[in-house]
């Protein structure tokens, strides 16, 4: 999937890691070259000059290709224009927006072009969930240094490892479960914790992809 975030800031810049790990082809375009340059080397990214709130920046990074377009700058007022830009004028079918201040909330909706409004307290894996319309597994971010990447896959009724101890689960090498999330609060991964519909399970890896620990759980 193309993606084009619009903001390099910690939000933007966590955001493109995340999603370029999970193999999407991701473009950055921030106005401070020096935020661009931080991000430089530390993901496979383009990065682009310039203020996304014009439509000439816009079309200068190539939106109109771009299936996911994130506003994350630190202004309402900004990732307002750029939503509207990129849904009206290029026509990007979803756009997800950093609400910063929460009385300007009811502007974000579809008026504005927005399809999803991201208040800014809103964890990282929700926001990637609810901009890419991901609802099983989430690349949450690649360590590179350490080579290790860190999956979140969620247990569904179809799920062929629900009602399974989770010990009787057969991992891929090299990975192992940090946690298991079970109504909002985190569980001690033991392997007789029987697996149920809704848990949410984070696992660490240095050497599967995100499809082969999908695999095994689904």
């Amino acid at each position: 999937m193309n993606v084009l975030i619009a903001g390099a800031g910690r939000l933007g810049a966590e955001v493109a890691q995340v999603l370029s790990a999970s193999g999407n082809t991701v473009t950055v375009v921030d106005p401070d070259q020096m935020r661009l340059d931080a991000l430089r080397g530390r993901f496979a990214a383009r990065l682009v000059l310039g203020d996304a709130s014009e439509a000439a920046v816009q079309a200068r990074a190539e939106v109109a290709h771009a299936a996911l377009v994130v506003a994350a700058t630190g202004q309402d007022e900004d990732n307002l224009v750029i939503s509207l830009i990129a849904k009206r004028r290029f026509g990007v079918s979803r756009v997800a927006a950093r609400v910063n201040d929460d009385e300007n909330a009811w502007l974000f909706d579809h008026h504005w072009g927005v399809d999803v409004a991201v208040p800014a307290a809103t964890p990282l894996v929700s926001l990637i969930e609810e901009a890419t319309g991901a609802t099983d597994t989430v690349a949450l971010m690649r360590l590179s240094s350490a080579g290790v990447g860190i999956v979140e896959t969620t247990i569904t009724e179809e799920s062929s490892s629900a009602g399974l101890p989770l010990g009787d689960v057969e991992l891929p090498g090299g990975t192992m479960v940090a946690t298991v999330v079970r109504a909002g609060q985190p569980t001690a991964p033991r392997p007789d914790l029987i697996l149920r519909p809704g848990d949410e399970l984070l696992l660490v890896s240095h050497a599967a992809g995100e499809q082969e620990i999908h695999s095994a759980f689904q």
